[in-house]
């Protein structure tokens, strides 16, 4: 998913449970990167914004909100995502939240754990995580970290961190170590492993985690499941998202119209990828359109849809993966968006 964008990328043929999903009718998700370019609206606004629709939505039939994480964008891309979880946590009683991904090698283990443990304890154990090692050098080098060591020093990290996640007392640089208070969740809050490559995949399955892949060559399919099992772990949940995947879709009633109002926000995400993935046509969410009208002809990572077109999406097994405030998107624009869902798609379903 994955790079960070496509990180809750749903493939619908890979999602364990799928038919519960439709009995509860719970079937859009919101994800939030909190891109503000100065085409868009200002930074203040979208953060409000977000925290008031995921309250508006958390009693229609949202199924979970996923924030993401980058650095150095120059256009403010969520660079703090617990902090927002913890926002989100606190205006909310019931919507699951998903960050992902965390890109572990950045953070500090022990810290990152408690900080999970009170974001558990805050969030009634609605957090879950999705970590991985990350692919922009700037980032690294923001922090001062060795870009070309990142794999291993989250193979050094990962013990760590589900250790002391989990509230139990465990050794730690040659001593007994228990933070406190204990998690809500037993063992901990849940981490899955994100990431594109083999290695990634059998780190997935090394360490025991469930693995969301960024794409659905079923080599990492192979490799995560040999890996769990050559390690003494059964397999888990393997996400495996088509690269034809819908990561980003607006409902309109009026879709010509909808592309001409919503074109210059989802060009600024598409470009915005585009630029630091090179070219990788195998990647779930990513486009290399260079104009709304291609990219409307992708018809695939980007889409906008009526509502008619919405319910039969979901009918069929699809999970609408919303982004009401891509690329800035002004809030009085995206609200009318998000609010078809929720006051036309989601009763038709209930009917």
């Amino acid at each position: 998913m994955w790079r960070q964008r496509g990180a809750m990328a749903v493939d619908r043929r890979n999602t364990p449970g799928l038919d519960l999903l439709r009995r509860v009718v719970n079937m859009f998700m919101l994800r939030f990167d909190m891109r503000a370019p100065t085409t868009g609206a200002p930074p203040q606004e979208l953060y409000q914004a977000a925290l008031e629709m995921t309250c508006w939505s958390e009693s229609r039939g949202v199924l979970t909100v996923v924030l993401s994480e980058h650095h150095v964008t120059g256009d403010g891309y969520l660079p703090s995502p617990l902090l927002m979880a913890s926002a989100l946590a606190a205006r909310t009683t019931t919507v699951p939240i998903t960050v992902a991904i965390v890109i572990l090698p950045l953070y500090q283990t022990i810290r990152l754990a408690e900080e999970m443990i009170i974001l558990d304890l805050m969030s009634g154990g609605r957090v879950g995580y999705v970590a991985a090692i990350g692919y922009r050098p700037e980032e690294y080098e923001l922090y001062g970290i060795e870009f070309g060591q990142r794999g291993k020093i989250a193979d050094e990290q990962l013990p760590i961190l589900l250790a002391a996640k989990s509230g139990e007392p465990f050794e730690y640089r040659g001593q007994m170590v228990q933070l406190m208070p204990a998690p809500l969740t037993p063992g901990g809050p849940r981490i899955a492993w994100g990431g594109g490559s083999v290695p990634a995949a059998k780190r997935a399955g090394r360490f025991g985690l469930d693995f969301f892949a960024q794409t659905n060559h079923p080599s990492l399919e192979e490799a995560y499941r040999a890996a769990a099992r050559a390690h003494g772990h059964e397999p888990g949940m393997c996400m495996l998202p088509s690269p034809d995947t819908t990561t980003t879709l607006f409902v309109a009633d009026n879709v010509d119209q909808a592309w001409e109002e919503l074109g210059p926000y989802l060009m600024h995400d598409v470009l915005s990828y585009a630029s630091i993935n090179a070219k990788d046509t195998r990647t779930a969410s990513i486009s290399f359109a260079e104009t709304a009208d291609e990219l409307r002809a992708e018809n695939r990572s980007h889409r906008i849809v009526n509502v008619d077109e919405a319910v039969s999406m979901i009918r069929s097994g699809d999970i609408l993966q919303l982004q009401p405030l891509v690329g800035g998107l002004p809030p009085e624009i995206a609200w009318p968006y998000l609010r078809r869902v929720t006051d036309e798609v989601m009763p038709s379903l209930n009917d």
